[in-house]
C-alpha cells in the first residue's frame, strides 16, 4: 500500500494519477472533504481506501498499522497564503507532520513531503540553505519550521525522507483551490467569459506583468516524486522547479495564443499584497541535479498549452 495525504488535493491527486499509471491501485488517500467538490479530483481514479485526516492523524497516534505500507507522500496542509490563523495553521502542517514523520520513522517507511518555496520570502538566493530562508507568512513558515525539524533529526534517520520545495505549480484538478490556482487557470477563465486577461501592474522594480516566478507543471512535480520512490538513497531537502524563470506575461500570452484571441490588459497592484509578495523565484535546482534527477522540465509555453487542452477537453 502507498498512503498519499491530500490525495484528493490538486498535488496529491495528479500523484494518484502518476501511480495509477504504473498500475499501482493498492493506495489509500488521506484527505478532509469538508469542501465536497474535492471528491472530484478522484473520480477517475483508483484507490482502495479514503479516511478522513482527522481519523487518520488519530490512528497514527495510537501507533496502528496499516499492514504493509510501501511509502507515504505526505501531500495535505492549509496551502492558503493568506490564512493568518498561525495555531491553525501550525497545528494542521507543522504538528500534523511531525506526527506522521516520528510513524515513519519508528517503521522505517520512506517518508516524502510537500514542502514550499515559499520559505525563501522575497529571495534573491533559492537554494536549500538556512541562510536564504525568509518565510513571509504563515503558511511559510509552518513549512519552514518543518524542514528545521527535519535538519535536527536528519543524521538520525536511516529511512528515505525527503522534503520538495515546490514551486508555482500549476496544472489539472486545481480548480478547488478557488483563489489560491494557478494564474493561468484564472488567465483560462477569464478569457473565457470575456475578451481579455488581466495581470498586476509592475511592482518591486519590474513592468506591468514583468514579475518572474518559477512555474512548473504539476506533471513534473509528480515525475520527481516517482523518480525519488525509484531511488530510496536520496534523502534530504530538495528544491522543485524548473531552474528557470519566466514571466507573467510569458503565461498570459501562452493562454492568448491557446485560444487564438484576446487582449492583456493591466490592473493596479493590490496594497494588501505590498510588502507580502515574491516577484522573483527561481529554483537553483542544483542539489536535486547532483542527486541523480537528470529529466528536463516544461517550459511555461509547453506546458500551459498541455493544461488548457486538458481543460479544453473536460468544459
Amino acid at each position: 500500500m502507498i498512503i498519499v495525504t491530500g490525495g484528493a488535493g490538486f498535488i496529491g491527486s495528479n500523484l494518484v494519477q502518476g501511480l495509477n499509471a504504473r498500475g499501482i491501485t493498492d493506495i489509500l488517500v488521506v484527505d478532509d472533504l469538508t469542501d465536497g467538490r474535492k471528491c472530484l479530483n478522484l473520480s477517475d481514479a483508483h484507490i482502495s481506501d479514503y479516511l478522513d485526516k482527522d481519523d487518520f492523524l488519530a490512528r497514527i497516534q495510537a501507533g496502528e498499522d496499516f499492514g504493509p505500507v510501501e511509502a507515504v507522500f505526505h501531500q495535505g496542509a492549509c496551502s492558503a497564503t493568506t490564512e493568518w490563523d498561525g495555531r491553525f495553521v501550525m497545528n494542521v502542517n507543522y504538528q500534523y507532520s511531525k506526527a506522521l514523520l516520528h510513524w515513519c520513522l519508528e517503521r522505517k517507511l520512506p517518508f516524502y513531503y510537500a514542502s514550499s518555496a515559499s520559505v525563501y520570502g522575497e529571495g534573491p538566493v533559492f537554494r536549500e540553505a538556512r541562510e536564504h530562508e525568509h518565510p513571509l507568512n504563515a503558511y511559510a513558515f509552518s513549512k519552514f519550521q518543518f524542514d528545521v525539524y527535519l535538519r535536527r533529526l536528519q543524521s538520525q534517520i536511516s529511512s528515505p525522507v525527503v522534503g520538495l520545495r515546490y514551486f508555482n505549480v500549476y496544472g489539472p484538478r486545481e480548480q478547488h483551490k478557488g483563489g489560491m490556482a494557478s494564474v493561468a487557470f484564472h488567465l483560462n477563465n477569464q478569457l473565457r467569459d470575456g475578451d481579455s486577461v488581466r495581470l498586476f501592474e509592475g511592482c518591486d522594480g519590474y513592468g506591468p506583468g514583468e514579475q518572474r516566478r518559477d512555474f512548473i507543471h504539476v506533471d513534473d512535480v509528480v515525475a520527481v516524486n516517482l523518480w525519488l520512490l525509484d531511488h530510496p538513497q536520496v534523502s534530504g531537502i530538495y528544491n522543485c522547479g524548473t531552474g528557470l524563470a519566466q514571466s507573467f506575461n510569458d503565461v498570459a500570452n501562452a493562454v492568448l495564443k491557446f485560444h487564438g484571441r484576446g487582449r492583456l490588459d493591466y490592473i493596479p497592484f493590490p496594497d494588501q499584497l505590498k510588502g507580502r509578495y515574491q516577484s522573483f523565484t527561481e529554483a537553483d535546482m542544483g542539489a536535486l541535479r547532483a542527486a541523480g534527477y537528470s529529466a528536463s522540465f516544461l517550459t511555461v509555453e509547453q506546458g500551459v498549452e498541455r493544461y488548457l487542452a486538458w481543460l479544453a477537453k473536460r468544459a
